[in-house]
């Protein structure tokens, strides 16, 4: 479309879409990781096995008593079930008594 000079005009479209969900606190931060387990989620790609090890290995020298669920426990986060899986993970980390959660994509 060109306006009255020529010039030629668009409309223009702001590419923010419109906020369906309210944001919500995040939940309480722990304290400490000594006393606290920890889950493990990782969607299997990439070195999260190497990363994970890592981890375990510096977080027990600043919090000895953490302990860990293990990737392995869980599955891939990213797969043909990963929909069934993420929706069980509220049950699956009160059945372990998980106090918190580590996912790991390892890029």
């Amino acid at each position: 479309m060109a306006n009255d000079t020529g010039e030629r005009l668009y409309e223009v479209v702001w590419p923010k879409g419109e906020r369906k969900l309210k944001t919500r606190p995040l939940a309480k931060r722990l304290e400490t990781l000594n006393g606290k387990t920890v889950a493990q989620l990782w969607d299997y790609l990439f070195a999260g096995d190497e990363v994970f090890a890592a981890l375990e290995e510096e977080l027990a020298t600043q919090y000895p008593d953490v302990k860990w669920v293990s990737w392995r426990e869980f599955g891939s986060t990213h797969g043909v079930n990963e929909k069934e899986l993420l929706a069980s993970l509220p049950q699956r980390f009160k059945e372990l008594g998980v106090d918190a959660a580590i996912s790991c994509m390892a890029c």
